[in-house]
């Protein structure tokens, strides 16, 4: 299967419905994961996990050609943004009828590539327990494990976040 790479504005509606499907994936993922908790550290969990435009270097699709058609379809995507002074991979998926294919690879690249350009030294992430396929991928790229850091220490503190050099 052939696909291809493009950069669009982060409100694509391609990469808005991309998104959907990941939140719908994460939300079934980690019900009950983080128990009875006041709504204020539900609130403040959202905040950690919002993206501001402001802050978002590029936005990732792959795109899959239909065949006999010129239209394509969107397969994944990822986003990266700057956090303080880092450079941080947000919000990658690839769609459930095109894993196994090296799509997510290519984004994670990709973004590893437009960090490197924007003058970072390294890229972070954070993932989670209940993601062990984004786990094996981080590693098996060479990121490495870092200690959870802001803004999800305090609401996500079981996190697993990565580091790559770049």
């Amino acid at each position: 299967m052939s696909w291809r790479i493009a950069a669009v504005p982060l409100d694509d509606l391609r990469a808005r419905a991309l998104r959907r499907e990941l939140d719908a994936d994460l939300g079934a993922r980690y019900d009950g994961f983080h128990g009875e908790e006041p709504d204020e550290r539900r609130r403040a969990r959202a905040r950690a996990l919002a993206l501001h435009p402001d802050e978002v270097v590029a936005t990732l699709i792959a795109l899959v050609p239909q065949d006999g058609a010129d239209a394509e379809t969107p397969a994944g995507q990822v986003i990266l943004r700057r956090l303080g002074t880092e450079h941080e991979i947000k919000r990658l998926i690839v769609g459930a009828g095109f894993r196994g294919r090296g799509i997510a690879r290519a984004l994670v690249t990709g973004a590893c590539d437009l960090a490197r350009a924007d003058g970072a030294a390294r890229v972070i992430l954070q993932t989670g327990l209940q993601q062990p396929e984004s786990i094996a991928l981080y590693a098996s790229m060479g990121f490495t494990r870092i200690p959870v850091y802001e803004p999800y220490a305090e609401t996500m503190p079981r996190s697993v976040c990565f580091a790559l050099p770049l």
